[in-house]
C-alpha cells in the first residue's frame, strides 16, 4: 500500500517511504527513529486504546479527526498530521512548486521566497508545540495557518497542502533549541511534487 492510502487508516502504523538515513544531513536517522517509531507510533497505539469498542474504531482516520474532541482528537490528529508530514519529504525532493500552485503562491504571497519566509517566521514564532500549515480552500485560495498542539486545517474546512512540525521531538536531537535552523533546513527535503499533487486535487474538486 502507498502512504496516501494508509493515511486514511486509523490504526495502522505507516512505514516511512524512504530509509531512516535518507534525509541526512538535514534530518538524521536518529531523529526519524524517534519521530516516527516512538512519537508517531505512540499516537497510533494510544488512539487504538481510546477507540476500542467505540463507533470510532472502524472510521477512517480523517473522519475521526473531524468528529472527535479531547484525547481522541489529539491522538487522531497527531497520527494524521505525522503521516501527512512524512510523506511530503523526499531525498530526491523537487525544490520549487510549479503550475497552478506556483501561480497561486505568487498571486497570494508575491513570490515563492516570500511564502517560505512567512512560513518560516510563523514556525519560529509559534509559542510552544504545534504545526504551521499551507492550506487551501475549495476555490484554491491559499492560507498560512498556525495551530498549537495537534491542530489541523481540516478542522477549519480547509485542505492541508504542506506541514511544518514544530514539536520539539521533530528537531531537538539535531538542532537542540535552534528551531529556526531546523525549519530552514527542512525546506531542503520538502518535495514540491507532492505539494503540487495535493493542490491539483483541490483545484479539480473546486472546478
Amino acid at each position: 500500500m502507498t502512504m496516501t492510502t494508509l493515511a486514511t487508516v486509523a490504526l495502522t502504523i505507516v512505514e516511512l517511504p524512504y530509509a531512516y538515513d535518507a534525509l541526512e544531513p538535514y534530518i538524521s536517522a536518529e531523529t526519524l527513529h524517534f519521530h516516527h517509531d516512538k512519537h508517531y507510533a505512540g499516537y497510533v497505539t494510544k488512539l487504538a486504546e481510546l477507540v476500542e469498542g467505540t463507533h470510532y474504531a472502524m472510521m477512517p482516520l480523517e473522519e475521526i479527526v473531524l468528529s472527535s474532541d479531547g484525547a481522541i482528537f489529539n491522538n487522531a490528529a497527531q497520527a494524521w498530521n505525522h503521516v501527512f508530514f512524512f510523506e511530503q519529504l523526499s531525498p530526491r525532493a523537487k525544490h520549487h512548486p510549479t503550475g497552478a500552485l506556483r501561480r497561486a503562491i505568487e498571486d497570494t504571497f508575491g513570490s515563492f521566497d516570500s511564502l517560505k519566509q512567512r512560513m518560516t517566521t510563523a514556525a519560529t514564532t509559534l509559542f510552544g508545540s504545534g504545526w504551521v500549515w499551507l492550506a487551501a480552500d475549495k476555490d484554491g485560495r491559499l492560507y498560512i495557518i498556525s495551530k498549537p498542539n495537534a491542530g489541523t486545517p481540516l478542522s477549519d474546512g480547509l485542505t492541508p497542502l504542506l506541514a511544518i512540525d514544530v514539536w520539539e521531538h521533530a528537531y531537538y536531537i539535531d538542532y537542540r533549541n535552534a528551531r529556526k535552523d531546523a525549519v530552514e533546513n527542512l525546506w531542503s527535503v520538502i518535495d514540491w511534487n507532492k505539494v503540487d499533487e495535493r493542490y491539483a486535487k483541490v483545484v479539480n474538486i473546486g472546478v
